[in-house]
């Protein structure tokens, strides 16, 4: 099931990054979605079939 996400959204993922955070804002949505660690400011670029997969859940919506 496809989610509605949106610039600004931060979203948690299932496995911690390398910084040992788990959230991230999503910076561009298109065919491919940006996402930024909350933690380390580090940008991610994903396809939204696999961003989907690692979410856990929306944490905030703006």
């Amino acid at each position: 099931m496809p989610m509605n996400l949106k610039v600004g959204d931060v979203v948690e993922m299932k496995k911690q990054h390398a910084c040992g955070c788990k959230e991230f804002e999503i910076t561009r949505v298109g065919m491919d979605i940006k996402i930024r660690c909350t933690k380390c400011d580090r940008v991610i670029m994903l396809d939204r079939e696999t961003l989907e997969k690692r979410v856990k859940k929306i944490v905030v919506s703006i």
